[in-house]
């Protein structure tokens, strides 16, 4: 429905409501033809606004699909494709090994394996008069991390620059108290 069809059928509706408004024991027979007249009109705008047929089944896909009763959404396209679905191979699952078989829970930090995924931060960093500075902890959204520096900037005694330092590694990367290190992944399993 488009917002002219929308302003009309509102207009008609309201109309409606305002006869049922006025509308009493003693209305004359007149005013109630009046009232029948104006509702087939706001009934025929409706039927004219409304451009798809009226939903069938519960399926976001297939709203105006054939009907099976039996399916959970009513759905009979949908009810078609899961059944010809293959069932899962139990024999597969016993042969796999036991770190395969086991649920892994997806987390924000995702999940620890063999060798280290690649990290993607965004560092926040301020010229201080001689060099550039961390001012913030690194982010993992670049949107986040804009934010942070725009908030930075309206303080009182912001620097006089600031800039947005992509850091994307692939290694693991060692804390010492002198330097840092990176260290290279080995190429076996690494023991925690």
């Amino acid at each position: 429905m488009n917002h002219a069809d929308l302003v009309v059928v509102g207009r008609a509706l309201r109309l409606l409501g305002e006869h049922g408004e006025r509308l009493t024991h003693d209305t004359p027979e007149s005013v109630l033809h009046e009232i029948r007249a104006d509702l087939q009109r706001a009934l025929a705008l409706l039927a004219d606004s409304v451009s798809t047929a009226r939903p069938t089944t519960r399926c976001p896909e297939h709203p105006t699909g054939p009907v099976d009763k039996s399916a959970r959404d009513l759905c009979l396209l949908c009810e078609t494709r899961r059944r010809a679905a293959p069932p899962p191979a139990e024999d597969e699952d016993e042969c796999a090994p036991p770190a395969a078989r086991e649920v892994r829970v997806q987390s924000r930090y995702g999940i620890r394996e063999e060798r280290p995924q690649p990290q993607e931060r965004w560092v926040p960093e301020m010229w201080n008069g001689r060099t550039w500075q961390l001012c913030g902890t690194p982010r993992r959204d670049k949107t986040e991390a804009e934010l942070f520096i725009a908030a930075q900037r309206r303080l009182p005694r912001a620097a006089t620059a600031y800039r947005l330092v992509h850091a994307f590694t692939d290694h693991v990367v060692a804390r010492t108290w002198g330097s840092p290190v990176a260290a290279q992944p080995t190429t076996g399993p690494r023991a925690f």
